[in-house]
């Protein structure tokens, strides 16, 4: 009898060593896990790059629509403030991710730099957004001027809503700069940039020159 216990216990020995082994669970390649900061960020992420797409397709529809009221409203777009703010824009989202590398190594200092300087540039984004508004208004143009207008007022309106609010987690980072605080900020901050990507070429580049 002992012999046998003595041997059943052998074979079970290694049975429950690779159990683990077979009861762990291959990962879904769509796991929201793999993605840096918290899974919720990525949802609301995908959500919002859905809605401002909707915008944009309704914006290229009703161009088909009305092409002669969007080639003249489009003429009067400033397209070099524009551009100058997709590249302040891009920049400040390259220095945010600059404050993650340097949150990852430890030097806290550089990290509230790094952050402090993503967000003076995403402040000027927005003197520079209000400035070309102001334009509009002195040149009478309004929200119900024509469709164009009223959606370019409207989307361009949300995401600077978006740059604000962005503003606002950045100076959070910077008070409170954890692992998972500057990775799920940043990727806000990334949205923010890739949208304004969407929206400079349908708004301000399409059709020009045709």
């Amino acid at each position: 009898m002992t012999q046998k216990r003595a041997d059943a216990m052998a074979v079970e020995g290694p049975r429950m060593a690779s159990k683990p082994g077979r009861s762990s669970k291959r990962q879904s390649p769509w796991s929201l896990e793999k993605l840096p900061g918290d899974p919720m960020m990525w949802i609301l992420i995908v959500s919002e790059i859905f809605v401002f797409g909707g915008a944009l397709w309704a914006f290229a529809i009703s161009e088909m629509l009305h092409p002669d009221i969007f080639r003249e409203a489009r003429a009067h777009l400033n397209i070099p403030v524009a551009t100058l703010n997709t590249l302040i824009l891009l920049t400040s989202g390259f220095i945010a991710a600059i404050a993650v590398r340097y949150a990852n190594s430890g030097n806290l200092r550089m990290t509230r730099l790094s952050l402090l300087g993503a967000g003076v540039l995403g402040f000027l984004f927005i003197l520079l957004k209000i400035m070309e508004y102001w334009q509009k208004f002195e040149m009478g143009v309004g929200l119900e001027t024509n469709s164009f207008y009223t959606l370019y007022f409207l989307v361009t309106g949300f995401h600077l809503a978006h740059v604000v609010f962005g503003l606002i987690i950045l100076a959070i980072l910077a008070i409170w700069p954890s692992k998972d605080n500057l990775e799920t900020g940043t990727a806000f901050w990334h949205m923010v940039d890739l949208i304004w990507l969407m929206i400079f070429p349908v708004f301000y580049l399409m059709g020009v020159g045709l």
